[in-house]
């Protein structure tokens, strides 16, 4: 629900220019000898292992342990080998189970995490992980997880809805909760992030604030805002917080934004002139921006909502100008919609053209918009029975390579879009490429798709002919203990079915098996001993 960020935020979020190739540093002597022995460590201790192994063969009796291992091996009845195979099997089945099961839940293997988790350390992984905070790896480590940044994180709904004047009707309405608590919690962590600072303390109302946004009750939230307020009227975070919550009706919401912009201009204006006195008060001014630009740009929002939409979209141009670092929070998006709704197409291309670049994170928003404007040119006129005996033109062709690269975005959204799917309430965090994306975006631009005659059903024919059997993108691929799992479970009771069936034939297959690894001759004439024995003894028993 906090739509607001700090400029270093928003600087850190923005992907590194690609480094150019020749200037990277060589790596100097002992960068490269941890890098060898870092690559090495585990041939050492497996070396080490075996050296081990061999130098206290004759202390530990390997050898005659080893024969008497084969002896007892050899005298075991076919019903020991079933009964041996089938519990692998049965546990191997049941690992293989849990193991499905965790993996459809949380997208991973239990058994790699917990590997990763606690093997890994006591292996030394960590180690060769951490590197130093100017080293080249740590370098590339950094560029690589910004580059990746727009293709994991979960980010904020530019769009989100307010909790008390829509998030509480649908709850009054149907008597459930419409948000999760893990959406609710991330909403709490970004309050704590943008709306608090090191500096509360010296203020008391912002203390009390402080505890506000860590509350999980909201009656107890809005008590602590009032509480704000009595002890510093101009409180602006105190009236945000009653304004997402408290307010009923956006009409109710817009007034108590309004009262909050007016204390949250006043302290900003104070914390611009006391800026450079200290790293405390830089960190209170990044706090205040935030704060003023959530502020800025929930008011845009009321003013869309209540049909205001040229407003909406002075605000918000004025609040990008104002502040351009902070165009990583996908205020463009809001500024997209509202401009669809005014149908000034030619402004969604303006923006189309500033933000759907190649260095900034992608969105839905972005790919499915785009796809709109190319198909609003082609899509009045468009008939697919016409487009397979003519063909496709030029316009018809850049249309469908748009629909295409907006589904290979985002695949969930074709199903919203053309109501295939019933629509939900959005949530106030969405997954990028996800399913949360889609139903975000349909449900604020369905309405535009269907403005245009015969959007959707370019975006059908496209779908269907290309992507409607094609699996949901991006794939997720089995983990290799699942597969692991599965073929131990099946080869165990393969060999317990067979064992069981022909148990000669399988006793036969067995001791060729063991003879494969059986020891030296130096073993092998007190194994022969020991098997004339047991037969012997099998002669004496049979004809006693």
């Amino acid at each position: 629900m906090a739509d607001g960020g700090g400029p270093g935020e928003a600087a850190a979020a923005r992907p590194s220019p690609a480094p150019v190739p020749g200037l990277n540093p060589t790596l100097g002597w002992r960068e490269r000898l941890r890098a060898g022995l870092a690559g090495t460590r585990a041939s050492v201790w497996f070396v080490a292992g075996l050296g081990l192994l061999y130098a206290l063969r004759i202390p530990l009796r390997l050898c005659e342990n080893l024969a008497a291992v084969t002896v007892f091996l050899n005298s075991l009845t076919p019903k020991f080998y079933v009964a041996l195979t089938g519990t692998s099997s049965l546990i191997s089945g049941l690992i293989f189970v849990f193991e499905w099961w965790y993996f459809h839940k949380h997208g991973t293997s239990f058994i790699e995490q917990v590997s990763v988790s606690h093997l890994q350390p006591l292996m030394g992984g960590t180690e060769s992980s951490i590197s130093e905070p100017g080293s080249p790896s740590r370098n590339r480590e950094s560029e690589t997880s910004r580059q990746n940044l727009s293709e994991c994180k979960v980010w904020r709904n530019p769009l989100n809805l307010f909790r008390g004047a829509e998030y509480r009707r649908y709850t009054w309405v149907t008597g459930k909760e419409p948000l999760t608590y893990y959406d609710m919690n991330l909403s709490a962590q970004d309050h704590q992030t943008f709306f608090t600072c090191d500096t509360d303390f010296l203020r008391p109302s912002d203390t009390v604030m402080q505890k506000a946004w860590r509350e999980r009750n909201p009656p107890a939230r809005i008590k602590a805002a009032y509480q704000a307020l009595e002890l510093n009227n101009d409180c602006a975070t105190a009236y945000v917080l009653l304004a997402e919550e408290e307010a009923t009706t956006i009409v109710d919401a817009e007034k108590l934004f309004k009262q909050a912009l007016k204390a949250g201009e006043t302290i900003y204006r104070q914390s611009q002139q006391c800026q450079h006195q200290s790293p405390q008060h830089e960190a209170q001014l990044r706090r205040d921006t935030n704060v003023l630009v959530y502020i800025k740009r929930r008011l845009a929002m009321c003013a869309r909502k209540l049909g205001r939409i040229r407003e909406a979209v002075k605000i918000m141009r004025d609040l990008m100008k104002e502040f351009p670092p902070l165009t990583m929070l996908n205020i463009h998006e809001n500024l997209l919609e509202s401009l669809l709704e005014l149908q000034a197409y030619a402004d969604v291309q303006a923006v189309l053209a500033k933000y759907d670049d190649i260095s900034l994170p992608k969105s839905a928003a972005i790919c499915y918009t785009a796809a709109l404007l190319k198909t609003r040119t082609v899509s009045e006129k468009f008939s697919p029975e016409t487009a397979s005996r003519r063909g496709l033109s030029t316009a018809e062709i850049n249309a469908v390579e748009a629909i295409h690269r907006a589904v290979e975005f985002n695949p969930h959204v074709p199903k919203y879009l053309l109501e295939m799917k019933s629509l939900i309430l959005p949530p106030e965090h969405i997954l990028k490429r996800g399913d949360s994306e889609a139903i975000a975006y349909a449900f604020f631009h369905l309405q535009h798709w269907k403005r245009i005659e015969g959007a959707l059903n370019l975006l059908q024919c496209t779908w269907e002919g290309t992507f409607h059997h094609v699996s949901v993108y991006p794939k997720k691929e089995l983990p290799l203990f699942i597969h692991f799992t599965a073929g131990f479970c099946s080869s165990t009771a393969m060999i317990a079915i067979l064992t069981h069936q022909f148990p000669e034939i399988m006793g036969i297959f067995a001791k060729a098996v063991l003879g494969l690894w059986r020891p030296q001759p130096w073993a092998s004439s007190g194994f022969e001993e020991n098997t004339q024995d047991l037969k012997s003894e099998d002669l004496g028993l049979s004809s006693g």
